[in-house]
């Protein structure tokens, strides 16, 4: 068993994007429905950790709210002053699909201060790993501009803090949301300090980003690893990935502490994208990450909820997540497992192969491959 945080508050579940179609607004042809980036994912996450007993086994973490201060070790003034005013008046859109509604950005400087909050706690020795339940989510907001329901980057913020408050030389930032974590990739694009690695599917979102020849820039160069990987790809292919590619890159990076943009979008019932991890495969993943945290930074690891919009599956991918970082396991079974028994996501394909041993040749030219 290991000593895991979690950090939730239940003002996260208040942040509004509306209604709407997927993420469209309704209007025209388009009918009333409910935005893509609601509550229910993570409101039904949490109530089956409570559910079934977990909760209770955790170290619950109170967020603070990130400061002015802090927002801005990456974000500009001019754009956290944007957001605090749409929130302050009538709402609207921070940029690209990054929707704004009352009193959102309280809401999303505590999902930032969840991450800060939990790294503290990491680091301080309060716990051993940490689950941060943050929303808004944040790995596709830029500097200046919100998008793809991203208002703060809570990773790419959380990674400056630890870098000025604890001094680390050397962390790890990967992303295995489906879709590309263009915000933290560009807040690190030049920084040899922090190796960002994103695990997504292809030409998804945001377009023409994500590619494998982006390495990064200046002293940064090589240390920005995209891994684009074909639609289907399930556990199979993703393991793959992470055994022969970002397994010797992490050994030769040496992290100081991990932080994972943890997105549950590559699940098989994702209504905003084409993969097929199972709630096994994110177990898998899980424990693979861990691994290299034991490894390297005395298990420090912080997991911070991104993206994932099939409200009946997420909760319980997230839950096996945390049953592996806590070492806890319950009475909770996939339920859809019987349903998915013919389906090969546990088999590793040419093509699938074929995209990570590009990305391994690529990236051979800064890093030993086994």
């Amino acid at each position: 068993m290991r000593k895991t945080g979690f950090v939730c508050d239940e003002s996260y579940f208040w942040h509004d994007t509306g209604n709407g179609a997927l993420f469209l607004p309704p209007g025209g042809w388009v009918e009333t429905d409910v935005h893509s980036e609601n509550p229910a994912t993570k409101r039904r996450f949490k109530n089956l950790l409570e559910r079934s007993g977990l909760m209770a086994k955790l170290v619950q973490i109170a967020p603070r709210p990130a400061t002015r201060e802090e927002i801005q070790l990456y974000h500009t003034p001019d754009y956290v002053e944007k957001v605090k005013h749409l929130s302050d008046t009538t709402g609207g859109d921070a940029g690209e699909l990054a929707l704004v509604g009352s009193g959102s950005y309280e809401i999303a400087v505590l999902s930032t201060g969840g991450a800060i909050t939990a790294v503290d706690a990491v680091m301080k020795g309060q716990v051993d790993n940490a689950y941060a339940l943050t929303r808004p989510p944040g790995h596709h907001a830029e500097k200046s501009l919100g998008m793809g329901f991203c208002l703060f980057n809570n990773v790419a913020i959380a990674a400056k803090y630890a870098q000025k408050t604890y001094n680390l030389e050397r962390i790890l930032v990967l992303d295995w949301d489906v879709h590309h974590g263009n915000g933290t990739e560009s807040a690190f694009y030049d920084n040899p300090n922090v190796l960002f690695i994103s695990l997504h599917q292809e030409l998804n979102y945001p377009p023409g980003r994500g590619l494998a020849e982006h390495v990064g820039e200046g002293r940064g160069e090589g240390y920005n690893v995209n891994i684009p990987l074909p639609a289907g790809t399930g556990n199979a292919g993703y393991m793959y990935a992470l055994e022969t590619l970002v397994r010797p890159i992490a050994d030769q990076f040496k992290p100081q502490l991990i932080l994972i943009s943890a997105g549950q979008d590559p699940s098989l019932f994702d209504p905003l994208a084409r993969m097929m991890v199972t709630a096994e495969g994110f177990r898998r993943i899980a424990s693979f990450m861990l691994e290299l945290a034991d490894t390297h930074c005395n298990g420090r690891l912080v997991a911070c909820h991104e993206g994932g919009y099939s409200a009946p599956y997420v909760p319980f991918c997230s839950h096996a997540i945390v049953e592996e970082m806590s070492g806890i396991r319950t009475a909770v079974e996939d339920p859809f497992a019987p349903a998915m028994h013919t389906i090969p996501t546990d088999v590793l394909y040419d093509i699938q192969k074929e995209y990570v041993d590009r990305v391994k040749e690529v990236q051979s030219k800064y890093w030993k491959m086994s």
